[in-house]
């Protein structure tokens, strides 16, 4: 049987790398268009189809990929390299950060319908937010501080009656606080129960309002203006105080009282001459974690974790140097894995007259796997070794062995 004579319509194959890419037909290419209205990304796009075609011998054997194709890899590279670095820039942030002002996002991740810009570039100042909100839980445990408002109720002691219900008096008296926290159903939390009485001041000094007063902590004198013969420092009439007060409330018959449940028992019972005696209540209402107060801002609704931080992909301008080789580099790897996928359709074989041309597309898949994984881990590893933390330790290693240079030179002799 005779050999056939082929006349093929192209002695080329359809679809090839040109050697050069071109500034006009980026933007056209691009799956997200998050760079197009950058024109130095348009030119970074157009000049890596060439360093591809060089870099996979387009010179020597057809490439299988369109310039289109490069353009996208080196969009992805770029994305790659915003996604790998802010999270690196989280890491570092996100505690200073904690219920800060966040944004809305569009589906490029961009900044949207918001006042905030993107702080991605910006350096965070040290605010300690997840230990200072973790202080403002025990500060209102603790009585001294916190972020839940601390409202006050009072009661008058009746003849006799020596158990009073303290939910069931405020929640009965009351329903909502400011209009912000609302009983109802919800328990109370009792954070101190006092009675008032005379002030020592008031009592021991009178009218001079503790001037001139001295004496041994147990017994006191006063003189008037015209007979002072004693100057007395300010510290001792405060401890004078203290002392009388002490002694009101240890020797003078007050109550006392224990809470269980929030329903409280005085000791002693209230006589009939006593029945005028108001209480005071200092009290909570518990409110969700989450939830915002309606008269002031503390935060909830804020920064939480990583995916609430306001970071947008970083401009394609502020990439430097460094970043712009380790794309070049990553947008290489990804068009080498378009073209072993594209030679893997063809089975891994062309068949021709007389002959079988093999294809390499599963060798260039697992090769640009592999250079992506090593490039990520190259980032990374660059990144944890410059976190905010790691440069500390560095600036006290180099304080460190500075002072001890500075300790073998000799101090100069001094001559009087």
């Amino acid at each position: 049987m005779a050999t056939p004579t082929l006349t093929p319509a192209s002695t080329t194959s359809e679809v090839i790398l040109t050697s050069t890419g071109s500034t006009s037909l980026v933007s056209a290419t691009l799956p997200y268009g998050i760079y197009v209205s950058d024109n130095n990304f348009l030119s970074g796009a157009a000049e890596q189809v060439s360093y591809v075609y060089k870099k996979l011998g387009g010179d020597i054997l057809d490439i299988e990929i369109t310039p289109g194709n490069v353009y996208t890899a080196y969009e992805e590279a770029c994305l790659e390299y915003s996604y790998l670095v802010n999270i690196h820039q989280a890491k570092n942030s996100l505690g200073d950060l904690l219920g800060n002002t966040t944004a809305s996002f569009d589906h490029d991740g961009e900044i949207s319908g918001s006042t905030i810009s993107s702080i991605s570039l910006k350096y965070p100042r040290y605010t300690f937010q997840h230990s200072q909100r973790a202080a403002e839980g025990m500060a209102t445990e603790a009585g001294i501080n916190g972020d839940l408002t601390v409202y006050s109720g009072s009661f008058t002691a009746v003849a006799d009656q020596q158990d009073y219900d303290l939910q069931s008096l405020i929640s009965s008296s009351v329903s909502t606080f400011d209009g912000t926290d609302t009983i109802a159903n919800n328990k109370i939390t009792i954070r101190k129960v006092y009675y008032l009485s005379s002030r020592a001041q008031w009592r021991f000094y009178a009218f001079y309002g503790g001037l001139n007063v001295i004496g041994n902590m147990s017994t006191y004198g006063q003189y008037a203006d015209d007979s002072t013969f004693e100057v007395i420092p300010t510290w001792q009439n405060k401890l004078q105080a203290i002392q009388y007060e002490d002694s009101i409330q240890t020797r003078i018959s007050n109550y006392s009282y224990e809470l269980h449940n929030n329903k409280l028992r005085l000791y002693p019972a209230p006589s009939g001459f006593s029945t005028d005696d108001k209480f005071w209540v200092q009290f909570t209402v518990k409110k969700d974690a989450w939830e915002e107060h309606s008269d002031r801002k503390n935060g909830t609704d804020g920064v939480n974790n990583i995916n609430t931080l306001p970071y947008a992909n970083i401009p394609y301008k502020n990439i430097n140097s460094i970043g712009k080789q380790w794309i070049r580099r990553f947008a290489l790897s990804l068009a080498k894995e378009m073209l072993g996928h594209v030679r893997n359709k063809f089975g891994g074989s062309i068949p021709i007259p007389g002959e079988t041309l093999s294809l390499n597309g599963g060798d260039l898949v697992s090769q640009a796997q592999a250079e992506q994984k090593d490039l990520r881990e190259e980032l990374k590893t660059v990144l944890d070794e410059l976190t905010y933390a790691k440069l500390a330790e560095r600036d006290a290693a180099m304080a460190d062995s500075t002072s001890k240079a500075q300790s073998f030179v000799p101090l100069p002799i001094f001559v009087g």
